[in-house]
């Protein structure tokens, strides 16, 4: 098969409406980093060496470039490659995970990164692979339904909290652990055990806030209101400086004193200079390409690729919602970047991955017309009743 055959099979097979959403939320987001380069570039100015306005925004672009790369090659694997290369992915990460609390370097009292001739955290490369990986785990029980998936994705969980929390690092653990909280549900637990989850998740939340000093900080800190000169107060405040329709873009006085500006806060600056009209842009896309993949996977006949799908749109969707509301003062600081919109490094790199990988497990032949209805059935509300261990889904037929 020659190479121009396999573009024109991968422009038919994926979702061109997804793509198209994802890249205008990357081209809004380069606007957003170019208004929000020159506050960080101030910031980080010393007297010996002063920093181009717009030094962040250079190097976002070159890293949109690689980002962009990464998510179109990655998406052009099929879905059994997708898989491998998630698990093998996770593999990697969960292996540096054990090996940052050793020979991470420590920034601001966080051992999270690893250096290898670049900085980069194992984590953001586990979050779409944890997705693949526990996917592809749960969908054992197709095969043998005795297998206690649910209790092996569960203890995997167990120990990259663990990790995590070693680190620390409790915004990413609560962000893993509310893609194996949907993937559990969806891979259809009893009440009784969904109780029991639901249950122990109140009672780690809990003990974390009374034995873990990072979370309880963060969280008195949150419920205590802060001070003016808090970062979340400043980015609330920043946020709504420029009404409904903004200050416009470079005018925004406001931002200068917000830290993180290009990142953590981008929403703030984007807020201030755009106005909330231009934030009500950003959270329509992202309900958008949430609502987009869910309809994808309505009638999606494969378990892991539904599964799959379902983990990697959480883990988007749940990025941007922490973020969205820790940049409104609605939810304590976490030190989390909104996802193809702030600066990243080695996080725009992740992201994309993560991208490409949701957009290769939804592939499909449009030509093929499916007797089942995926998501409906799993949750309950096809024809034939929930999807159980024993429920043998149909093959796609093929309509002329």
């Amino acid at each position: 098969m020659s190479r121009w055959t396999e573009l024109k099979i991968w422009w038919r097979e994926i979702d061109r409406v997804l793509l198209l959403l994802v890249l205008l939320l990357m081209s809004l987001g380069t606007i957003a980093v170019a208004a929000a380069s020159p506050a960080s570039a101030a910031r980080l100015s010393t007297a010996s060496e002063k920093l181009d306005p717009l030094y962040f925004f250079y190097r976002h672009i070159a890293w949109q470039v690689l980002g962009f790369g990464t998510m179109i090659g990655v998406s052009m694997l099929s879905r059994e490659n997708a898989r491998r290369l998630g698990i093998l992915i996770s593999g990697a990460m969960l292996g540096l995970l054990f090996l940052v609390p050793v020979i991470g370097p420590e920034i601001n009292g966080a051992r999270r990164w690893i250096n290898v001739g670049m900085q980069f955290q194992p984590s953001e490369f586990l979050k779409p692979a944890f997705a693949i990986a526990l996917a592809w785990i749960l969908s054992w029980r197709i095969r043998d339904p005795n297998l206690p998936v649910q209790g092996i994705a569960t203890g995997l969980m167990g120990l990259i909290a663990a990790l995590l929390m070693m680190q620390p690092n409790f915004g990413d653990t609560l962000l893993f652990a509310g893609v194996w909280f949907v993937l559990i549900i969806l891979s259809g637990i009893d009440v009784k055990r969904l109780g029991g989850v639901i249950g122990g998740g109140i009672v780690g939340l809990t003990a974390t806030y009374f034995l873990y000093d990072n979370a309880r900080h963060r969280i008195d800190s949150f419920l205590g209101g802060g001070t003016a000169f808090d970062q979340v107060d400043l980015a609330s405040r920043t946020l709504l400086a420029g009404g409904w329709t903004g200050a416009g873009y470079g005018l925004g006085i406001r931002k200068m004193s917000l830290p993180e500006a290009h990142t953590d806060y981008i929403f703030s600056v984007i807020g201030e200079e755009f106005g909330l009209l231009a934030c009500a842009v950003i959270v329509l896309l992202y309900l958008a390409i949430v609502t987009r993949v869910l309809m994808r996977l309505v009638d999606e006949e494969d378990l892991f690729a539904l599964l799959a799908g379902a983990g990697l749109t959480a883990l988007l969707g749940g990025q941007a919602f922490i973020n969205m509301l820790v940049n409104l003062q609605l939810f304590p600081s976490k030190g989390m970047t909104l996802p193809l919109v702030s600066y990243g490094g080695s996080s725009t790199i992740a992201v994309c991955l993560g991208v490409g990988l949701l957009i290769a497990v939804t592939r499909r032949n449009p030509f093929l017309k499916s007797r089942t209805r995926g998501l409906g059935d799993l949750l309950g509300l096809g024809q034939g009743g929930p999807m159980n261990e024993t429920t043998s889904r149909p093959k796609r037929e093929i309509h002329p």
